[in-house]
């Protein structure tokens, strides 16, 4: 009997209320401010505004590629990273498997690491005549 008390759904009924009043909050304080609030426009209202700094030029420049791969990177290997957590706290559950899987885990992970490493992707600045071609320039 005990068990069927705990899955049962007429526990959740709380969290949905609490969630159909936090919802319905932001709902009414958005439609609320809409319609109430002030509706003065003009141009120097509309402007960008930066922190109090005056706008200077354009503000869609151009980054290089190798930016954004670095950024994708990080975001990747800190993803991999982030899963020899759980491995670390159950290490001494897991035995010599969970070694071993672990090892090819990081063998795989520095492989990649590796191929970005060979295809130039951490060297920001170089020479003229210094440049490799990347594998896609070859083709």
């Amino acid at each position: 009997m005990e068990q069927n008390l705990v899955n049962s759904p007429h526990n959740y009924i709380p969290v949905l209320i609490q969630a159909a009043v936090a919802l319905g909050f932001v709902a009414t304080t958005l439609f609320v401010t809409h319609f109430l609030g002030p509706k003065r426009k003009n141009t120097r209202k509309l402007e960008n505004f930066e922190c109090g700094i005056e706008q200077q030029g354009n503000a869609r420049n151009r980054y290089s590629v190798k930016y954004f791969l670095v950024a994708i990177l990080f975001v990747l290997f800190d993803v991999e990273i982030i899963f020899m957590y759980p491995w670390a706290v159950n290490f001494r559950a897991l035995g010599s498997f969970g070694f071993w899987e672990m090892i090819v885990f990081v063998a795989i992970f520095l492989a990649g690491f590796y191929y970005v490493l060979l295809q130039g992707v951490f060297t920001w600045n170089k020479a003229e005549g210094d440049e490799k071609p990347m594998q896609e320039d070859l083709k």
